[in-house]
């Protein structure tokens, strides 16, 4: 069944002001270039604002600076992206990853299901795991020994979570997520790599969310943990004994090195590569590709690496980067004999 909702509803629920019908009714949100006459559209960057004047959309959402540039019904609000986010939860048409309880699901004696959790096809629950309210569990998943997965948590199918690994509540794994596999522990004995047991775990709190083909690696000894109200994008590598303050957010790619603390509410950006060993305070922006190889200790925008440009200037640039120590020493040469020019002995 669609999901629909009057324009008064939409705007009670996200505190906005209605401009025009409150009665019309919205199934469906998409963007001002493809939006059609039953479809909400939003503005939230002032660069689309010309689209306002051709779009076919039912509705839009836009702030109160931009109300008097589209002549239909509109949701007017200080935040037009964050109340597109609230609508989009409303309108979310994402189905379960499982439904009920799936006669071929493997299913230990002594594990601790909740009678309204939901597990898929083929997933596999081992001895002692714990599995709470509403959680979903999709096909092929697999929750191993003592492990524990509070409520209303969703795996998306083929996520593994490995033995004693903690969940908390209202979090959401994509497809392919790994948590809890052995982090990257050597002892090197005359060419040969003994291998260190990772006898830590994996702690995450509630609302984390973790993208897919994502891995959290357990702690060597203490316990890699992932605070509240996380997100990590896909394909992110998290290594041993990391700690990820709350509210911090990690784009794709990136990857955390061993025993790194990272604060609360900092924004990590695509590719970022960040050290072990390290810290970085709370409020921290990376931006793409920066390679984090010392501790932060001051709130701000970091970055590095080199933003594109033509090839024949990115090679010309190259040859002077290569020759830099050459240049360090003409310039130190050229710095005394000016001294000696204007201080002659």
């Amino acid at each position: 069944m669609i999901k629909q909702y009057t324009l008064g509803e939409l705007a009670q629920h996200i505190d906005a002001q209605v401009q025009g019908d409150s009665d019309f009714a919205i199934s469906k949100i998409a963007t001002l270039a493809t939006a059609t006459g039953a479809e909400l559209a939003f503005l939230a960057n002032k660069k689309y604002r010309a689209q306002l004047s051709t779009t076919q959309a039912g509705a839009v959402i836009l702030a109160p600076d931009e109300a008097e540039y589209f002549s239909g019904n509109k949701l007017v609000t200080s935040d037009p992206y964050t109340a597109y986010a609230l609508i989009a939860q409303l309108l979310d048409s994402t189905p379960s990853s499982a439904n009920g309880i799936h006669p071929s699901a493997v299913i230990a004696n002594d594990a601790k299901i909740s009678p309204t959790a939901h597990i898929g096809v083929n997933a596999v629950i081992e001895s002692g795991a714990e599995v709470g309210d509403n959680v979903e569990i999709g096909a092929n998943c697999f929750v191993g020994k003592y492990a524990k997965i509070a409520s209303r948590t969703k795996l998306w199918a083929n996520v593994s979570v490995y033995h004693e690994v903690e969940i908390g509540e209202d979090c959401l794994f994509q497809s392919g997520a790994v948590i809890g596999s052995d982090g990257f522990g050597y002892a090197n004995k005359k060419g040969r790599w003994i291998k260190i047991p990772q006898v830590g775990r994996v702690v995450i709190g509630d609302r984390v969310e973790v993208g897919a083909n994502t891995v959290i690696d357990r702690g060597a000894l203490d316990d890699t943990i992932i605070h509240d109200d996380v997100i990590i994008d896909n394909l992110c590598q998290i290594a041993h004994n990391v700690e990820i303050g709350q509210g911090t957010a990690i784009a794709g790619a990136t990857v955390v090195a061993g025993s790194t603390k990272i604060g609360k509410y900092c924004q990590i950006a695509g590719m970022v590569g960040i050290n072990g060993h390290l810290e970085i305070c709370d409020g921290v922006m990376l931006t793409g590709m920066t390679m984090v190889t010392k501790s932060i200790n001051e709130p701000g925008v970091y970055s590095s690496g080199m933003p594109h440009t033509s090839n024949q200037e990115w090679r010309k640039n190259t040859a002077y980067l290569r020759n830099l120590s050459d240049f360090k020493s003409r310039i130190k040469a050229l710095e005394v004999s000016v001294k000696q020019l204007k201080h002659p002995e």
